[in-house]
């Protein structure tokens, strides 16, 4: 038997004693109710994102014992210790009424199958069947000795069944309110631990009872002669104390003392699955439309356990609305004079432990048992006619059944997956009595910890040196949301009061003026989202509004959204919204789309889809400190924006990959332009506690490419790193030049990293080279941006013995050299034995350092560092007017580029120099005399000044080292 894996998170804080959770599933299992004894919070979890917030229902006064769910997941129902029992609507979790109270505590509630009524019981004497439509008491069930702590309907409508702390089971007629069955002590007597409980429940087909046995195994009592069947015994080494049939009555899932829980195949009676846990789960729940199982333990904590059934085997939901079908042919005729005598029936009947008359149908029943044991013959007699009555019962309602699998499956194809619901990027749910996390950026953190009628929240920032601390305060409106900058901090909260208002409040941490902190109130409308820029303030409502505000507080702008908000973000000028572009598909994807505006100019600069992973949620979402857009999703996928191919999302992390081990979890804070900074959880944890602070780690980014035939994957990864970030660079330089600013300091750090771009691609040619892939290192060759990096190449092929690839590599120099640098040069020819690198030629009658172009003579100061460098400087004396460094990625206007016909003009008049006796000069890359007058360096009046001198490269790559004096080919 296969033993799986799983992991709980933790919904109810107890005072660290057991106490007794229940779990149940809402409709179509979009949601997940827990509640503890030790909790009097009712907690409703998104079931597909449980590190979601939890909506809570605060109205008991102690600790939750018993849940119950109506049959169409419309009504919730709950008792406490608090000795009251009350209605709510799922799944918007609304208080209807207080239905019943009783004078001690309640252990367990049922609904029947229409949810016409409410069986409640606990430590009083009497179980009361409460009609819901008007909270009348039907009728109050009088004969247990013990404390009530499970009660079943049947799912025919005939009885209920109930069992006692001191193990007593009884079958009541519900039509009568009498007795029909009472077994005594056929389980364990629990009545010294309210924690555990003594269980039952009917099968879906209502043939079957379950009850928890005396021997850590789980019996089953025949419906109509409460007869013992047969039973489940298997591995559990001590009592059970839960069970849940399946949907489709197929299988059952137990939990015992022994903090197992095991899945039984009821047809084979024996277990098929099992999963041992920390603490003793004390509640399960089986999803009605897939093959998953809640569990809830003694210390509140909860999960969900996925494929609890072996996909190989039968579904637990497959044939259950047969069952269904079948069950409510039946309870159609019964329920209405149910209903009837529950909703018209004043007087409240009282049972005690006489036995009372049966029914007809009882009698009927009794009078076959007494045949059968008249003799042998007239027994076969009566049991053939048993048999016969059961079947012409299936084949009447087999048409109902069929009639009810396909309205089943009808409303499962038009149930859909459900929307992301808003959220604020940084921030962690509430825990009761814990302190959490509403906002948690590079900047700082805001925290809040609820008190008794109000809350404080205290704003904490990174680097304590950039000012005085911002004072704590006292929050009388409950803010769950928060945003912070630099400038100030926002906060909202939901609607509250019979107004239903939400607040909005600004509180900026420095002004010249007293009283600069403002709030809005916003009557029937909600702040589902906020965020912060400069100078001004956003919150988007309920209402799809976007409403913008100055940092003073005036309302300058409120505008429609397309859809459902998801989160914002801000920075400086640029306010991003996520909302909603339309409903899930069927997959479960979310269809989000993304807006960029530029508040100043009251303009839209991006606009498009946000991509998420297949099945996966948005869990965090904003700019990086340079600005870049940047998401996260639940998958663990990190995207920027690019404005490559016309604006589209490039995946530069994947925590599949980064994570050294499977319980890690990454909760996002933000990232930089080559670092993402995240806090480590422990899995089931997905979010931090406040308590001890949390340690920020660094992980570097790394697209998730392919694996490499050459395992060369972390060399392609950075290439691709450092060209996005030479295109944002880019960006940059365009923009300020643009607005005429000053780029001298983007320039630099553009060539910073085309020197890194050529760095890696030269050891990517060489890998490329050990894995005999030529063709792969021409193409990266021929991506080398600058010309040192490109003699570099040839140099490292020929040293690899590589003559044919190192001719092409030479053809790609000489290209460029004709087509695309402006300059003529002699173009190296390699030798297996040496590589020649041209200089300018040098006339020994002309001035120290002048170079002789056509028919003029250059000085020292009109050539540049980067023209003596590389090739043969020939520039037209009329057209110098200005010497600048000229570097690939400048966009001025007087950067200058001769053209093909300049160029070839040039390798003539050099070529007639040869004819006429003038020898170019040509050095080796190991540099060396050769016999030949070295020009003085000139000097660049717009070069930085630097008395260190450029050292002799001491291995291959190094050629790619940043020299400002290279240049682009």
């Amino acid at each position: 038997m296969k033993r799986t894996s799983l992991k709980l998170r933790e919904a109810h804080k107890g005072n660290g004693s057991p106490a007794f959770c229940s779990v149940a599933w809402g409709a179509d299992g979009r949601d997940l109710v827990t509640a503890s004894a030790s909790d009097p919070s009712i907690l409703i979890h998104d079931a597909s994102q449980l590190s979601n917030p939890a909506k809570e229902l605060r109205y008991h006064k102690d600790g939750v014992t018993a849940l119950a769910l109506s049959p169409d997941y419309a009504s919730l129902a709950s008792g406490s210790i608090d000795h009251s029992v009350k209605i709510y609507t799922l799944p918007e979790g609304e208080f209807q009424s207080n239905i019943t109270r009783f004078t001690l505590p309640i252990r367990s509630l049922a609904f029947n199958k229409s949810g016409s009524l409410l069986a409640a019981a606990g430590d009083d004497d009497g179980i009361k069947l409460v009609a819901t439509i008007d909270s009348t008491i039907s009728k109050v069930l009088k004969g247990h000795k013990g404390p009530v702590t499970s009660l079943s309907f049947d799912p025919l409508n005939e009885f209920l069944a109930s069992v006692d702390s001191l193990g007593t089971v009884i079958y009541w007629e519900l039509q009568s309110g009498k007795q029909v069955h009472t077994l005594k002590a056929i389980a364990r007597n629990c009545d010294a631990d309210p924690s555990c409980i003594n269980v039952i429940s009917w099968s879906p087909s209502g043939e079957t009872l379950a009850v928890a046995g005396l021997k850590n195994d789980v019996v089953m009592y025949d419906r109509d002669t409460a007869e013992k069947l047969y039973t489940l015994k298997g591995d559990h080494e001590r009592p059970v104390c839960y069970l849940s049939w399946s949907p489709n009555g197929k299988y059952m899932a137990t939990s015992g003392l022994d903090k197992q829980v095991l899945i039984w195949d009821v047809d084979l009676r024996q277990d098929i699955e099992r999963h041992k846990f920390d603490e003793r789960v004390c509640s399960l729940a089986w999803k009605q439309n897939g093959n998953a199982l809640a569990v809830i333990d003694v210390m509140g904590k909860f999960g969900i356990w996925e494929s609890a059934v072996p996909s190989c085997m039968k579904s637990p939901t497959e044939g259950a609305a047969q069952a269904r079908g079948k069950n409510d042919s039946l309870f159609d005729e019964d329920d209405e004079s149910q209903s009837a005598s529950g909703s018209l029936d004043d007087n409240v009947d009282e049972s005690h432990d006489e036995s009372a008359p049966t029914t007809r149908k009882r009698l009927r029943k009794q009078s076959v048992s007494d045949e059968v044991t008249d003799g042998d013959s007239d027994g076969e007699d009566a049991l053939l006619r048993q048999i016969e009555s059961r079947k012409r019962h299936t084949a009447k309602h087999k048409k109902h059944a069929r009639y009810a699998k396909e309205d089943s499956a009808s409303s499962m194809n038009f149930s859909m997956p459900k929307m992301q619901a808003a959220f604020q990027p940084g921030s962690t749910p509430a825990q009761l009595g814990k302190r959490h996390f509403l906002a948690y950026n590079m900047l700082g953190s805001i925290t809040t910890i609820e008190n008794e009628g109000y809350s404080h929240i205290e704003v904490d920032f990174h680097d304590t040196g950039r000012g005085p601390r911002v004072p704590a305060m006292t929050d009388y409106f409950g803010f769950t949301m928060a945003a912070l900058n630099e400038n100030g901090s926002v906060f909202s909260n939901p609607c509250k009061g019979e107004n239903n208002m939400s607040t909005l409040m600004y509180r900026p941490f420095a002004s010249w003026a007293n009283n600069s902190e403002w709030s809005m109130r916003l009557e029937g409308e909600e702040v589902k989202a906020v965020a912060l820029g400069t100078d001004w303030v956003a919150a988007i409502t309920s209402l799809n509004f976007l409403r913008i505000f100055s940092e003073g507080g005036l309302q300058r702008d409120i505008l429609c959204l397309n859809g459902p908000v998801v989160t914002a973000a801000g920075y400086k000028d640029n306010l991003a919204i996520v909302t909603h572009a339309s409903a899930c598909l069927p997959s479960g994807d979310q269809m989000l789309e993304v807006r960029v505006l530029k508040i100043s100019k009251r303009t839209e600069v991006i606009k498009c889809c946000l991509p998420l992973s297949p099945a996966s949620s948005l869990t965090w979402f904003g700019f990086s400190e340079e600005g870049q857009l940047s998401s996260y999703d639940s998958k663990g996928v990190l995207r920027v924006f690019s404005h490559q191919y016309g604006g589209t999302w490039l995946p530069i992390f994947s925590a599949h990959k980064a994570r050294k081990s499977d319980d890690e979890n990454y909760w996002i804070v933000g990232l930089n332009e080559s670092k993402l900074f995240c806090i480590i959880c422990k899995s089931p944890e997905t979010y931090p506690m406040v308590m001890p602070k949390p340690v920020l780690e660094l992980l570097s980014f790394s697209f998730p490419l392919a694996s490499a035939d050459l395992g060369a994957a972390d060399l392609e990864s950075e290439l691709l790193m450092n060209q996005f970030n030479l295109s944002k660079t880019q960006e940059k330089i365009e923009e300020l030049a643009m607005a005429g600013l000053n780029t001298d300091a983007l320039d630099d750090e553009a060539f910073n990293i085309e020197t890194a771009i050529d760095r890696c691609i030269l050891r990517l040619i060489a890998s490329c080279c050990n894995g005999d892939k030529l063709v792969r290192a021409t193409e990266l060759a021929n991506s080398l941006i600058l010309e040192k990096s490109v003699r570099g190449a040839i140099k490292l092929v020929t040293t690899l013995k590589l003559p044919i690839l190192a001719e092409r590599l030479n053809a790609i120099l000489e290209e460029r050299l004709l087509n695309g640098s402006g300059t003529s040069a002699t173009v190296p020819r390699v030798t297996s034995n040496t590589i020649m690198n041209t200089v300018p030629v040098v006339d020994a009658s002309l001035p120290s350092g002048a170079i002789r172009t056509e028919g003029t003579t250059l000085s020292p100061k009109q050539v540049t560092t980067e023209d003596k460098t590389n090739a043969v400087g020939v520039i037209d004396s009329r057209k110098v007017t200005k010497v600048e460094e000229a570097r690939p990625h400048q966009t001025k206007a007087s950067t200058s580029k001769l053209t093909n016909n300049e160029a070839n003009s040039k390798s003539k008049n050099l070529e007639a120099c040869r004819s006429n006796g003038e020898k170019p000069i040509e050095v080796s890359l190991e540099g060396g005399n050769n016999n030949a007058k070295q020009p003085q360096k000139p000097t660049n009046p717009f070069a930085k000044k630097t008395t260190k001198q450029p050292q002799k490269p001491t291995n291959l790559f190094a050629f790619a080292k940043p020299e400002k004096a290279d240049k682009r080919c």
